[in-house]
């Protein structure tokens, strides 16, 4: 019997992310496919939910709302964050994207919207937020081996 993409299955599969326009953000088809373990994090919830039951072999594209993506646009994670917050050696300017480091210590990309003298308005939304995105699967191997100890 075929394996079946469980809670916990680690998967080597083929992926690509396209906007609904047709380009392409990001894709493993034309190079290595990727490893990735179900309920890791790696994939947004929604993207899961799309690989749940499928087996080895099985090859899917669905169209996934924002929500099933990276969400919806929030317009309470744009800041004002003061130009000298920026390393000395970036300038911010209007479509720049930056990686910031939270107050917890976590990485975080922002993309400048527009600078004023002193202060810069960074949107901290996801920049695919807000956005349809079509997911392409095609499942290589599915290991369930060790989803099964605990699972039954």
């Amino acid at each position: 019997m075929k394996e079946k993409i469980e809670m916990h299955s680690l998967l080597l599969m083929h992926y690509s992310i396209t906007l609904t326009n047709g380009t392409e953000i990001e894709s493993s088809f034309d190079d290595e496919p990727v490893e990735v373990g179900m309920g890791t994090g790696v994939l947004t919830e929604g993207m899961e939910l799309a690989l749940y039951g499928l087996h080895t072999g099985d090859r899917q594209t669905l169209t996934l709302t924002p929500e099933q993506g990276f969400g919806l646009r929030d317009e309470d994670n744009i800041h004002m964050v003061p130009v000298s917050d920026f390393p000395d050696d970036l300038k911010p300017e209007s479509g720049l994207v930056f990686e910031f480091e939270t107050p917890g210590g976590e990485d975080i990309l922002g993309t400048v919207l527009a600078v004023k003298s002193d202060s810069a308005e960074v949107d901290f939304n996801h920049p695919l937020a807000g956005q349809p995105l079509v997911f392409t699967v095609e499942i290589l191997d599915i290991n369930n081996a060790h989803a099964k100890i605990g699972d039954q």
